[in-house]
Formats: structure tokens, sequence, C-alpha cells
């Protein structure tokens, strides 16, 4: 059960039909009192099978909007008219922001830029009461922040050093975010996640990648010598903390979320291996598919996040054990290999 204020009645989910977007609507479809709102250009990874939308017609609404077209953006909000917005939509494969950047400026600064713009005239019209509830939480990442060595943490403290154009765009967006707040006193918060993984992820990613290249006796390839370390966060964690931090983070402050699992690109293909000859023994041993391949341009050699704040100011520290949850999501891709297939078409 969600403590929602009854002033929180009306949420936007920006990029709700991706993979943490559609999660957070998932979870809050199970709230009956909440009508929410789903902005999406549903582009190639927009996910559409995880969930019946026919059982919520009446408290479930997409709307594919495409947020760097500011009228149909502006349009959108006059008619959602939201209590809290949740913006998670964003280009945010680093390999194609390499191939492709300007679709990354396009979709996560002049996005952003527009939606801020649109809920700017729409905060100012509300009422003192719903202007006191209103929130954006806005979504960002740690990658943000560059990379570190073989020691630290990054914390709401550390100096923004994107490297690539996906980072880049990411924190374009998060001092836009700042900026608007502080100029217009629009009242947001800003989130910075570690890598998220689960049921449902596009099969693009890391994780999937792994999995399905592996139940396909595909090579299963590793950037450069595979040492390159990731902060790894379970889906469900995150979405606890950002309900969390939209009921209780304070206004104006940013919080780093992190699920304080630190393994390499190589131990995370060794421990899903294992996990695959357990459950796929007839094409074990599944690590005989690793390849290494040519460093990818800017790759951040560490991710880790201190989480202090968000434990002592949100009350929040993950739940899920991260091999119960890794395998839980490898037996999901294991159970859902045609809708793999699918999308990877």
């Amino acid at each position: 059960m969600i403590n929602f204020s009854k002033a929180f009645n009306r949420i936007l989910i920006t990029g709700g039909s991706g993979f943490i977007g559609g999660t957070l609507v998932r979870r809050l479809l199970k709230e009956k009192n909440l009508k929410i709102f789903n902005i999406d250009k549903l582009g190639y990874a927009s996910n559409f099978d995880m969930f019946n939308e026919k059982l919520y017609l009446d408290r479930y609404k997409v709307l594919k909007i495409d947020l760097s077209n500011f009228e149909d953006t502006k349009t959108a909000i006059k008619l959602i008219n939201p209590d809290i917005v949740f913006h998670l939509a964003a280009e945010s494969h680093v390999d194609r922001s390499i191939s492709g950047p300007r679709k990354f400026l396009e979709s996560n600064v002049i996005g952003t830029f527009n939606l801020l713009e649109a809920l700017r005239s729409h905060w100012e019209l509300l009422s003192p009461t719903r202007k006191d509830f209103f929130r954006l939480i806005h979504i960002s990442t740690d990658e943000v922040f560059g990379s570190l060595g073989p020691d630290g943490f990054f914390s709401e403290e550390s100096p923004y050093n994107p490297s690539s154009p996906y980072s880049a765009t990411k924190a374009a967006s998060d001092h836009l975010v700042k900026s608007w707040n502080r100029t217009y006193g629009i009242p947001i918060i800003i989130t910075n996640s570690s890598n998220n993984f689960g049921p449902g992820q596009f099969p693009e990613k890391f994780i999937p990648v792994i999995i399905l290249n592996a139940l396909l006796s595909k090579p299963i390839p590793i950037f450069g010598d595979g040492k390159n370390i990731r902060d790894w966060l379970y889906v469900e964690d995150h979405i606890d903390a950002l309900i969390k931090i939209s009921l209780t983070g304070k206004v104006g402050d940013s919080y780093c979320i992190g699920g304080q699992k630190e393994k390499s690109n190589e131990e995370i293909v060794n421990v899903i291996c294992e996990l695959l000859d357990r459950e796929n023994y007839l094409n074990a041993p599944h690590n005989r598919f690793k390849i290494y391949i040519k460093d990818r341009l800017g790759h951040d050699k560490r991710y880790a996040i201190d989480t202090k704040k968000i434990k002592e100011e949100v009350n929040w520290v993950p739940k899920h054990d991260f091999l119960e949850a890794l395998s839980f999501t490898v037996k999901w891709y294991l159970n859902n290999i045609d809708w793999c297939k699918k999308y990877l078409k």
C-alpha cells in the first residue's frame, strides 16, 4: 500500500512504456484511487506486453507523444492536469548514443526542456494547495558523474563529468531541471540511479544480451578486458526508492540510488552462465560463448553509489537479494524467449 496523499490523484509518467517506467506504471496501478497517464513516443524499445492495459481503461491512459514536440507536450499537460510527474522518458543506450548522438540531444535535452516549460505553465495556474503538493521527479543516472577509480563512491556532491553522448545529455537535463527549480520555483527532485536489471528489460541491454546470446548459442560480447565495474540495482528496488522519494524527499534536492552490488562485466557474465547451466543444462557450459571485443569509446571504468543520504532521509535500502533477483530475471527470459525474439527483429 502506497500512502499517497489524496492530493496525489493524477499521476503522469513520461516514458511509461519503457523498462523502468513500465515497472512503475504497473506498481502504481495497484492503487485503485490513482489515475495514471503515460506519455511515450512508443519507440523501438517500448514494451506493450507486460500487462493487460484493457483491465485498467478507467484509470490508465497512454498518449503517444514525442516530448521533442513542444505543442503536443503542452496540450498533453493541459489534458492530463497532473498532481505529480515522474520523468523517465529518455534515450538510454550508450552504444546508440555514440553512433547517433543527435537523437539523444533531441529526446533527453529538448524533450526535458519542453516538458519543463509545459509544466511551468501548468504549475503557475495551480491553486496554492495543489502547488504545495505538486512534484516533478526527474529520473537520471549515475553515469552523469563519469568514472571512478578503484576506490570511492558517487554521492549527491559528486561533480558532473559525463563520458558519453548519452550521459552528457542526461547531465544537461539534470541541470535544466535544477535551474527551473531555482529560477521559476517548480518543485523538483532529481534521482541518479545505478544500472538497473530485471524482467522485461529490452533485449539490447547488457544482462538480457548475455542471457539471450547464451541461450541462442551466440557470442556473448565483453568489452575490453571485462574488468569494468557497475553497481547493479534490481528494478523493483528502484521503484520502491522512487515512490518513497516522491512522498518524503526534499524538494530541490537530489538522491543517489544504488544497489550496492559492484560487479565487473565479466563477473556478471560468469554468474549468469552458471545460472543458465542449472536451468538449461543441455546447452552447458554457457560461458564457452564468451568473446572479448574492442573496448567501447569513452568506456567508464567503475560506478559505485554512496546511499547514505537516501537511507537517512527517505528510509530506503534495497530489499531484494541480488542473486535471487538475478536468478528470477534469468528464468523470466527463459520463459519468454519468443517475446525477446520479437523485439530483436
